[in-house]
C-alpha cells in the first residue's frame, strides 16, 4: 500500500541541513568557551608561587598551620649571688731573695698631686728579676701618695712622678731583700731581723721597699686583719714620710689607730693598723720617739 507521507524533495532536504549544522557550531563554540573560562578560573597548584591577574600580583592562600606542639620551656633557675672574695692579707710566696741588682723605671710622667706647697718630684723603679711589673708598682705608689689621707692633704706639699731623663728629688725602689739590704746598708741602716733583711728603709734620695714585705706583710698585721693593699699604702707613706723629714712616732693609746710613722711592720703596741698620715682631714700623729 502506498505511504500516506508526501515524498521529500531534494529542496526540502537541502533546507534542513543548515539548521543542523548551525546547532553543531553553537555547541562547539560553547564547549570551547567553557574550556577557556575553566582555564581562566583554574587556581594554581599547591607548589605554585604568585600569579599575575589583570596586572596585580595575587598571593596564593597561606596553608593552614597545625596547632603548635612545641614543649613549654621551663624558666631558668634563680641566680644566687656569690659571696665576695675574702680580702687578701698576705701572699704565700715572698718572691726571689735576690734579683739582678739593676732597675727598670716607670717611664710615665704623672700629674701633680696636692693643691699647693713645695713640689717634689720622684721616680719609680723595680728591680729586674724581682718578678714584679714596674707599672703595677707605679700605680700602687700613685694611690698611696694621692690619698685621700696622704702627705699632700696638708696643703703644704705637692708630689709628681717623673720619667727617666727628668729632674727628680728622690726615687722609690721596689727591691729584693738582698738588694734592699745593700742599698739600705750603704746609707747606714741595718734592716735585718734575726739576720734576715726584713724591713724597708729610706736613705738620702732613696726610698727602698723590701719585696718580702711588699708581698707578705708581717704576721701580726695579718693577724690584725690588715689587708695587703693597706699594708702597701702604709709602707709607702711611712718611708716617704722619712724622705719628707718625719721621724718615728709611738702608739698614742691602746685601741687607737697607729700613726703612719709608727713602725707598724715591727709592732702595733696595742694600736690598730693605719696606712694614712691624715685621718679625717687632720694630721694624725703619736708621741715622737
Amino acid at each position: 500500500m502506498p505511504s500516506s507521507r508526501p515524498p521529500r524533495t531534494a529542496r526540502s532536504r537541502a533546507a534542513a541541513r543548515p539548521a543542523w549544522r548551525s546547532a553543531l557550531v553553537v555547541c562547539a563554540f560553547l564547549a570551547v568557551a567553557a574550556v577557556g573560562v575553566g582555564a581562566a578560573l583554574q587556581l594554581p597548584s599547591a607548589g605554585a608561587g604568585t600569579r599575575v591577574t589583570d596586572g596585580f600580583v595575587a598571593q596564593p592562600p597561606a596553608p593552614a598551620r597545625a596547632p603548635s606542639s612545641a614543649p613549654s620551656v621551663a624558666p631558668p633557675p634563680p641566680v644566687t649571688p656569690s659571696s665576695p672574695a675574702p680580702p687578701v692579707l698576705t701572699l704565700s710566696d715572698p718572691g726571689p731573695a735576690k734579683g739582678r741588682g739593676s732597675f727598670g723605671y716607670d717611664d710615665r710622667p704623672g700629674g701633680v698631686l696636692g693643691r699647693s706647697g713645695t713640689l717634689q718630684r720622684y721616680r719609680v723603679a723595680v728591680e729586674n728579676g724581682s718578678g714584679e711589673q714596674v707599672r703595677d708598682f707605679g700605680e700602687a705608689v700613685q694611690r698611696a701618695l694621692a690619698g685621700p689621707g696622704s702627705w699632700v692633704d696638708g696643703g703644704r706639699l705637692r708630689l709628681q712622678r717623673v720619667g727617666p731623663g727628668s729632674g727628680y728629688d728622690f726615687t722609690i725602689h721596689l727591691a729584693t731583700r738582698e738588694t734592699a739590704r745593700r742599698l739600705c746598708g750603704a746609707g747606714g741602716i741595718d734592716i735585718r731581723v734575726g739576720g734576715v733583711p726584713y724591713t724597708s728603709c729610706r736613705v738620702p734620695g732613696k726610698v727602698v721597699i723590701n719585696l718580702d714585705r711588699w708581698r707578705t706583710s708581717a704576721p701580726h698585721l695579718v693577724a690584725a686583719g690588715m689587708t695587703l693593699d693597706d699594708y702597701r699604702l702604709y709602707v709607702i707613706n711611712h718611708e716617704v714620710g722619712h724622705q719628707l723629714g718625719h721621724r718615728h712616732e709611738g702608739c698614742p693609746r691602746a685601741g687607737r689607730a697607729a700613726p703612719v710613722m709608727q713602725q707598724q711592720t715591727l709592732f702595733l703596741n696595742g694600736c690598730r693598723p693605719n696606712p694614712w698620715p691624715y685621718v679625717g682631714g687632720k694630721r694624725y700623729a703619736g708621741p715622737s720617739l
